[in-house]
């Protein structure tokens, strides 16, 4: 059975820009975790620390989201909802 954060964000409607990097989910063990992202052209692809994608480099990936380096700047990309 999934948890109650699991739960309640899976019965929100989610707050995708078709044009930005999106978080779907984060997954495995704390030591090594993953991320599901969709990319700005719709495209679904699994990523982990030191990826790179159009957006940038994949930095660290936690309980709620990524860091992202482009350009020479750093951002956080959440999850939607959360």
């Amino acid at each position: 059975m999934a948890n109650s954060k699991v739960s309640s964000a899976a019965t929100q409607a989610a707050d995708i820009q078709r044009n930005a990097l999106t978080v779907l989910g984060i997954f495995g063990p704390a030591d090594d975790m993953r991320a599901l992202v969709r990319l700005p052209g719709g495209k679904v692809e699994q990523v982990a620390p030191g990826d790179r994608l159009r957006a940038g480099e994949i930095l660290a990936i936690d309980d709620e989201g990524l860091m992202l380096r482009h350009g020479g700047q750093t951002q956080r990309v959440s999850i939607p909802g959360s």
